[in-house]
């Protein structure tokens, strides 16, 4: 989770899950007219609702938050920034930049897709759903005290489809322009056959002033703090070190529904550490006093220490009733290596997950064996009659797998080295045209299979020792190898490597968001998130079908089918998940008697508890 970012709520699909259901006005121009929008036209609360039920209304204000990166978009890091820009793809972008910008509407996650009136106070959607005009709250202001306008949110949307990153300009695709029709109304224009959730993108993103733009490079590194008008400004930071958020005291829509019992700290401070285990020395210490954990070591025998064991320090593991994250090994099949699926499925054999889970993580996780992990949009079984009817086309083009049960990676016997798979795993690379050379595996064309794990991190090392052994056992010279921030940023946007690691969040409706994943376009774009290469007409048939079908069943059928096609393709070699949150802090805080239905609340919701902080000798 990154900083209180309204826009990443947005990503998660909702469950649509509150008792009351309200549907939006009709307008007398024959308009629809509505407080706010989602994906389907349901909203849960009314025009009038006072706050978020998971919000504490009276929280006090004041105090710190200090964290590590726990996740990042666009540009962004976990190790270093060098641009206080994170929504191009020049640079390693700086956390929490979102917090110093608004948006037209905030989130919810109680609705984790549905959003309310934030910059807009309402919108207006023509019948066929091509034109929004949004209505700006006249009172909402930059930093500077400039007023907000439609120019500005016009300019901020196409600048962000023409020049922003890469996942922004993928998730604008369908937005065709944005107009300021008048100082106070925005409109803004879809293509035809637009996808399911363009609006839901077009709402969540960054208003940037126009004016102050004017005059500077949108696609430079700067480290200049930009101009917002959001709950936060950029404070003290140090490049690559450190960076503070101020609270605006005198922010503009402090008191709005969507902001009431939120942005409780005074200050926001990310901690940036080379090194994990460093870093979590620096929680230990109180220097960081917010801390997400993932590596099961550290949270199984890492937490003996005189500040935890003096109770000053709390642990705790928290639901959040999301599908999992996507955790995997990803093939760079544009490389020739990688071009035949045996090589890769052979590959994926090598790693014993069974052995790792019990001896290096604790039996704390569970392989993901989907693209779409404790989620009903993960295929099961044989294809359903709807599901078939979607593959038919594609028989004799797709793989026969995927008119079957779906490919799911096998259960080892849990010796580290399980002879049976790495058996199966030699007679594919020999079925695939590749030859023994002593001790060396060959390629079809003569030369070694060679294979690095690129990562930015020393994290993954211990995990794939025992993967690069096993593949070594097979003649395949296997290396891993950590680079520093900068360089696997320049690797992994020019798509220079052979395998990386990536965690990306899905949701209960997946959407236009998997085109920068899946589809032939993102693979021949620099900086995408398809960094296997994914380049497949079935696939970017079945990805344009999931973002613009208006059907919740179809939805759910084509991703099923999706997720039966990529498996079928061995793109990548599964991970594993939990279905909860790993999470520690210094006993400071305080936080609402009411979890959000879809998240953990922590630490967006949270706020600083002075009596608490004293207790334990921590100062504001």
């Amino acid at each position: 989770m990154t900083l209180i970012d309204r826009r990443s709520v947005l990503k998660y699909g909702s469950a649509l899950g509150a008792s009351l259901v309200l549907k939006p006005a009709f307008a007398a121009d024959g308009d629809v007219e509505s407080h706010g929008l989602s994906i389907f036209g349901d909203l849960a609360l009314p025009s009038d609702f006072k706050h978020f039920a998971y919000v504490n209304p009276d929280a006090p204000k004041g105090g710190k938050l200090v964290m590590t990166v726990l996740g990042y978009s666009g540009n962004e890091s976990f190790e270093t920034f060098d641009t206080l820009n994170s929504y191009v793809l020049k640079g390693a972008g700086a956390a929490g930049m979102s917090a110093i910008y608004d948006s037209l509407m905030a989130g919810t996650a109680d609705e984790p897709n549905a959003a309310y009136g934030l910059v807009a106070q309402k919108v207006k959607v023509s019948k066929d759903k091509l034109t929004y005009r949004f209505f700006l709250r006249p009172e909402a202001r930059f930093h500077d005290g400039s007023k907000l306008t439609a120019k500005d949110v016009a300019f901020s949307l196409n600048i962000l489809k023409e020049k922003g990153h890469p996942n922004y300009h993928f998730n604008l695709i369908d937005m065709a322009e944005a107009v300021a029709e008048t100082d106070d109304v925005v409109r803004v224009q879809f293509v035809p056959k637009r996808s399911r959730d363009a609006h839901m993108y077009v709402v969540a993103m960054p208003i940037f002033p126009a004016a102050y733009w004017a005059t500077r490079d949108f696609e430079a590194s700067t480290l200049e703090p930009p101009l917002g008008s959001g709950a936060y400004k950029v404070g003290n930071f140090e490049q690559g070190r450190f960076i503070e958020f101020d609270r605006v005291d005198d922010y503009w829509a402090k008191d709005l529904p969507v902001n009431v019992g939120a942005n409780n700290f005074s200050h926001i401070r990310f901690e940036y550490f080379r090194d994990r285990q460093i870093a979590f020395e620096g929680f230990k210490a109180g220097r960081v006093t917010y801390w997400g954990e993932s590596t099961s070591k550290q949270w199984h025998t890492g937490f003996d220490f005189p500040a935890f064991n003096d109770g000053k320090v709390k642990k705790e593991t928290l639901p959040n009733n999301l599908p999992a994250s996507c955790q995997t090994w990803n093939f760079n099949t544009r490389r020739d290596k990688f071009k035949d699926s045996r090589v890769r499925e052979a590959i994926g054999l090598c790693f014993d997950f069974e052995w790792t889970n019990k001896n290096i993580m604790y039996s704390s996780f569970t392989r993901t064996t989907s693209y779409f992990p404790n989620s009903p949009n993960a295929a099961s079984g044989k294809p359903s009659p709807a599901e078939l009817a979607l593959l038919e086309p594609w028989r004799g083009k797709a793989p026969d797998e995927v008119f079957g049960e779906p490919y799911l990676p096998p259960v080892s016997d849990g010796s580290g080295s399980d002879r049976a798979l790495l058996q199966k795993a030699n007679q594919l690379l020999l079925q695939a045209g590749c030859k023994r050379d002593g001790d060396m595996l060959k390629l079809p064309d003569g030369s070694p299979l060679e294979i690095e794990f690129l990562d930015s991190t020393s994290l993954f090392e211990p995990i794939q020792a025992p993967f690069i052994a096993n593949l070594r056992k097979l003649g395949i010279r296997a290396t891993s190898r950590a680079v520093d921030a900068a360089q696997h940023k320049r690797r992994t946007d020019s798509y220079d490597f052979d395998i990386v690691v990536t965690n990306l969040g899905r949701g209960f409706y997946p959407g236009a968001d998997l085109r920068s994943i899946f589809t032939s376009h993102a693979a021949d774009t620099p900086g995408s998130l398809n960094l296997s290469g994914i380049s497949d007409p079935a696939i970017d048939a079945i990805v344009e079908r999931i973002a613009t079908t208006n059907s919740k069943d179809d939805l759910q059928t084509s991703c099923r089918v999706l997720d039966r096609l990529l498996r079928a393709g061995r793109y990548s070699v599964f991970c594993w998940y939990r279905a909860d949150v790993w999470l520690a802090y210094w006993d400071a805080y305080a936080r609402p008697a009411t979890q959000p239905k879809f998240g953990t609340g922590a630490p967006d919701t949270w706020w600083w508890d002075d009596a608490k902080a004293k207790q334990i000798g921590m100062s504001e």
